[in-house]
């Protein structure tokens, strides 16, 4: 594997605040990586630096170091629409294709619309409103808007905190397979330790002035998050 995230003593102080301090860690392409803590420790923060919405005050954080650019998938916490809201799935997930030069779809984003809805097991689905649609079912919408620009990295930011069990399971089955299938490198921002066991491969592990980082196998089997 490569390297896709390579952060060295990086940091982040707001004001007279410091939120990450001294944080070095990589990230390999095509892993799966948990990113844990309590609540205040600074992993939305850290997101925010992966994303490029905030930079650094200290360290370096080399991002994609053998290309020019990033291409980040997000999908966020389940966030449920309203059952008014007019869009069906198929033209919920194509708002995020990049190509909007045209007034129209081209063959070729009609093509990967199509592939992404099949992959996300949404095809028999796609003409219904995402308002109508249940919890998971609204969040693989989301989980395939993400993924039709073909991202690099897909962040799952709290992505199955307000789902059931059995929806949560469902969710990170199916971005195992993508993980397995396209080598998709993904960070799960998670509380879940029963989700991050099962589904990813190595975990960040952010704590109040500290943290550790390594396989998910040598994450203490004991460890509960406040």
């Amino acid at each position: 594997m490569t390297e896709l995230v390579n952060a060295q003593h990086l940091g982040l102080a707001f004001s007279n605040h410091q939120v990450l301090k001294d944080l070095s860690f990589t990230i390999e392409r095509g892993s799966m990586t948990s990113l844990i803590g309590p609540n205040g420790v600074g992993k939305t923060t850290l997101v925010r630096l992966l994303i490029g919405n905030l930079q650094p005050t200290e360290g370096q954080l080399v991002i994609n170091p053998d290309r020019q650019h990033l291409n980040i998938g997000y999908v966020p916490q389940f966030r449920n629409l309203e059952a008014e809201y007019p869009l069906s799935i198929r033209s919920f997930v194509s708002l995020n294709q990049l190509d909007r030069r045209l007034p129209w779809k081209t063959r070729k984003e009609r093509q990967a619309l199509d592939q992404i809805l099949a992959q996300t097991h949404l095809t028999s689905l796609q003409k219904t409103t995402v308002g109508n649609a249940s919890g998971g079912e609204k969040q693989k919408a989301y989980l395939a808007q993400a993924l039709i620009s073909k991202p690099d990295l897909l962040i799952l930011d709290e992505s199955t905190a307000s789902l059931d069990i059995e929806t949560k399971e469902e969710v990170m089955a199916l971005v195992a397979e993508l993980n397995r299938e396209y080598d998709l490198t993904v960070i799960f921002v998670t509380h879940d330790l029963e989700l991050a066991r099962k589904y990813t491969d190595h975990y960040l592990f952010l704590k109040h002035d500290q943290y550790e980082a390594g396989p998910m196998t040598q994450l203490d089997p004991n460890l509960e998050l406040d």
